[in-house]
């Protein structure tokens, strides 16, 4: 049977089903699932843990012999079965069926697979998996960018703290999707704040608290083109072990955004119709800092700039000579308006 995240709560209440197995792409709300149907397992005597990590070389045999074994140490357990890929392979569709076919006394079985697509769910395991009457699938799905200012607002009631609508909007501008990110955001609101109210002057307020650069800022003065705002907050990034690879993917992220919108706005799109079209769309507090930035850069140059990117990946990777830190000094620094040539080696 299938169910959705927000059943799911409703169906640990009453009888476990022997089989659980959770599917989607946002690794948050996935581990939230999975921690829940333990907790469920646990509140009714499920008290031993086996966890078995699937991989290229991973031994199917040993979920065979994991549900024909007895427990050693309590009457209930719970085998968990993490397929990272989504496809067990012939040896593992297998294993799989058999385990259906005959599902082991006293064991919780959950099973931890990314979205399944189309054709995935019409494989034999899948089907079997689906269909199963002593199986639920919970079939996880992302929230999408227009549904984070109310997952952030549920999130935050939950903690027992209420938000203003622009410290909902900044704290969604500011994670832009990424769900862990706003999940650690709003923890940090609960343990820092007095009070249970939260406006946008405590978001800033606890963002500044935590770090006294951050690549958001780094992003926010490139595009109003304060390059040497920019150089600053780079070097403070850098001096606090901040990684190259995390100040690269905002910077090839942004640069990503621009070039779309520069393209569109070149094939007679207006501005303000393409904010609404690129994915993400453009927050409406981030649009004039957007805008500005692309007075400064075509989109030649925005496609030349991923490029540099792309050269920066490399040698982060130790795959293209040169300093990586520099490249990503060049990038910033013309994202800004500033042109800025530096050797490869």
């Amino acid at each position: 049977m299938k169910l959705n995240a927000n059943q799911l709560g409703k169906q640990l209440q009453g009888s476990l089903a022997a089989v659980y197995a959770v599917s989607g792409d946002e690794p948050l709300l996935c581990q939230e699932a999975s921690d829940a149907i333990r907790g469920a397992a646990r509140a009714q005597a499920f008290d031993e843990r086996e966890v078995f990590d699937v991989d290229a070389g991973f031994d199917w045999g040993r979920l065979y012999e994991a549900g024909a074994s007895l427990s050693l140490f309590a009457q209930k357990r719970i085998l968990e079965l993490r397929l990272p890929t989504g496809k067990p392979g012939d040896k593992g569709s297998a294993a799989l069926l058999d385990y259906l076919a005959r599902p082991a006394e006293d064991t919780l079985l959950l099973i931890s697979l990314p979205r399944l697509d189309a054709a995935a769910q019409k494989t034999k395991w899948a089907k079997a998996l689906l269909e199963h009457p002593q199986a639920q699938f919970v079939q996880i799905w992302p929230v999408e960018l227009a549904q984070l200012p109310q997952w952030i607002n549920q999130r935050l009631s939950r903690l027992g703290l209420a938000a203003t609508p622009e410290a909902v909007e900044l704290i969604a501008e500011r994670v832009e999707g990424n769900l862990l990110a706003a999940a650690q955001e709003i923890e940090k609101l609960r343990l820092l704040i007095e009070g249970s109210q939260v406006d946008a002057e405590t978001v800033r307020a606890s963002v500044a608290d935590s770090a006294r650069y951050d690549v958001f800022g780094l992003l926010d003065a490139a595009l109003a083109g304060d390059a040497e705002h920019a150089l600053r907050i780079l070097e403070g990034l850098r001096g606090e072990g901040v990684e190259a690879a995390v100040v690269l993917w905002a910077l090839a992220r942004e640069l990503r955004l621009l070039a779309n919108l520069a393209h569109l706005q070149e094939s007679g799109t207006p501005l303000e119709r393409a904010f609404t079209q690129v994915k993400p769309p453009v927050w409406d507090k981030r649009r004039p800092l957007v805008s500005r930035a692309l007075q400064r850069q075509g989109a030649r140059r925005l496609e030349a700039l991923l490029r540099e990117a792309q050269v920066a990946d490399e040698q982060i990777k130790g795959q293209a000579p040169g300093e990586v830190w520099l490249t990503l000094a060049s990038l910033a620094l013309t994202l800004a308006g500033k042109r800025l040539t530096l050797p490869r080696s």
